[in-house]
C-alpha cells in the first residue's frame, strides 16, 4: 500500500499512475503529521459578514450568462490501482462498484456510528478515480484512506496542490468553456449529465472537466496544471465569463440550499439531517461505514432523525449571524447554520437545523424576534 507523493500526474495518463506510483511512498504516520499541521495554516474561515458583502453585477452574471468561481477551498485526492472502485464502494454510501468511465457521483464517508467524516464527489476518469472534497477535511480523509488499505491494490496521491480547480457557472457556461478547450466533440460539454467528466486540452496543457452544480448555479469545474491557471481565466474573461466574487458565491449557494461541509454539516451530522439522501446515499449496494444506523433510520424510523435541515424565509432586513437561535413560540427548536440576503428573493433567506416536528413547509418560527417562515429548498430553481 503506497500514499503517494509523485502522483500527481495521475490525472492525466495512465502510464503516469505506473511510473510514478512505483517510487515515492509516504507512510499514513505522516500524512497523519501533515494533516495537523497543514490544518493549522489551510482551513477556510468563514467570515460572518462576508455573506452581505458581494457583488450583485457578479451575482448576475453567474445567473445570467457566466461567472468564474475559485474552487480553491477544495482539496483533490486520486486512487488508482485495479481495486479503486471496490475499495471506495465498501467506505462510501453511495455506489461506486458501478461508474463507468466518465461517470461520477456524489457521497458520503460516516464513521460506524453513521455521523459524518466528509461528503465528497467521485469521479471515475477510466484510469484513476479523482474525488473532491472540502480542503479542511482532506488530510484526514486521506489518512483515514491510507489506514484501511491492506491487500487491495489502490494507491493514493494528494494532488491539491498541483492543479488549480475554477469552476465556470451560468446559462453561457458551456458555450464560453468551450470556446476555450479543445474538446473531442463540440456537443461534450453540453452532452455531460450531473457529474460527468471528460479529458480536454487548454494551451497545450491537459485539463479535466467535471460536470457541476454544488456551486448553486449548474456549470463546470475546470482542473488545469497552475501554471496555466491565470492564462485560462485570462481566456474565459475574454470570452465573457465575469469573476464571482466569495460572498456572490456563497448567495448563490444558499438560494440553490446546497449545504457545505463545516458550515451546515459536521462530523456530528447524520447525513439523513442534512437530507442527503436522495443524492448521495445508495439503497441497493452492498455494505459499507454506517451503513447499518442508516438502514435503521430510514426503515425502522421511517427516515425520522431528530432534526432536518431546512429553508427559512425571513422578515424585515437583518440576516441572522450563525448559529442564531430558532424559535417557535417560547421553544428552541433549532439554528441557524447559514444566512445570506437573497438577490432573486431580495430578502433574508437561511439554512438551520430545526426539530422535526417543525419542519413541514410553511411553518411559521421566529429568528432573534424576527418572522420566518419553512421554506422548501431550493429557493430559487437552477436556471440552466
Amino acid at each position: 500500500m503506497k500514499v503517494d507523493e509523485g502522483a500527481l500526474a495521475v490525472c492525466w495518463c495512465a502510464s503516469a499512475v505506473v511510473d510514478a506510483l512505483g517510487e515515492t511512498a509516504v507512510t499514513s504516520a505522516r500524512v497523519a503529521a501533515r494533516a495537523t499541521r497543514d490544518r493549522q495554516f489551510a482551513r477556510i474561515e468563514w467570515l460572518e459578514g462576508m455573506a452581505t458583502e458581494h457583488s450583485t453585477t457578479a451575482y448576475e452574471a453567474a445567473r445570467r450568462h457566466a461567472g468564474l468561481i475559485d474552487r480553491s477551498d477544495l482539496g483533490r485526492i486520486v486512487l488508482s490501482g485495479k481495486d479503486r472502485a471496490s475499495y471506495l464502494n465498501g467506505l462510501l454510501t453511495n455506489d461506486i462498484a458501478t461508474l463507468k468511465p466518465g461517470q461520477g457521483c456524489y457521497a458520503a464517508y460516516l464513521t460506524p456510528q453513521g455521523r459524518m467524516i466528509a461528503d465528497l464527489r467521485v469521479y471515475e476518469l477510466g484510469d484513476v478515480i479523482l474525488v473532491t472534497l472540502s480542503r479542511d477535511v482532506k488530510d484526514t480523509v486521506l489518512a483515514k484512506l491510507d489506514q484501511f488499505i491492506f491487500s487491495e491494490d489502490v494507491q493514493l496521491g494528494d494532488v491539491t496542490e498541483a492543479y488549480a480547480q475554477i469552476a465556470v457557472v451560468g446559462p453561457r457556461a458551456g458555450p464560453i468553456l468551450a470556446s476555450a478547450l479543445v474538446l473531442a466533440q463540440p456537443d461534450a460539454l453540453s452532452s455531460l449529465t450531473e457529474h460527468g467528466n471528460l479529458r480536454s486540452e487548454f494551451s497545450g496543457q491537459p485539463a479535466i472537466v467535471l460536470r457541476v452544480s454544488d456551486t448553486g448555479e449548474p456549470g463546470y469545474d475546470v482542473l488545469i496544471d497552475q501554471s496555466a491557471a491565470r492564462e485560462l481565466v485570462s481566456v474565459l474573461h475574454r470570452a465573457g465569463a465575469e469573476d464571482v466574487d466569495a460572498g456572490a458565491a456563497e448567495v448563490l449557494r444558499v438560494e440553490a440550499g446546497v449545504p457545505k461541509f463545516h458550515r451546515d454539516m459536521d462530523e456530528n451530522t447524520i447525513p439523513l439531517e442534512a437530507g442527503l439522501e436522495p443524492g448521495a446515499i445508495s439503497l441497493t449496494k452492498g455494505c459499507y461505514v454506517g451503513q447499518e444506523v442508516i438502514i435503521r433510520v430510514l426503515h425502522r424510523g421511517h427516515g425520522r432523525v431528530a432534526r432536518r435541515l431546512v429553508g427559512l424565509t425571513l422578515d424585515g432586513d437583518a440576516v441572522p449571524a450563525r448559529e442564531a437561535v430558532v424559535h417557535q413560540g417560547d421553544r428552541e427548536i433549532g439554528r441557524i447554520t447559514s444566512a445570506v440576503r437573497s438577490v432573486a428573493l431580495n430578502r433574508p433567506i437561511a439554512l438551520a437545523y430545526v426539530h422535526r416536528d417543525f419542519t413541514e413547509p410553511g411553518t411559521h418560527v421566529t429568528v432573534e424576534g424576527a418572522g420566518a417562515v419553512v421554506t422548501a429548498l431550493p429557493f430559487v430553481p437552477r436556471t440552466t
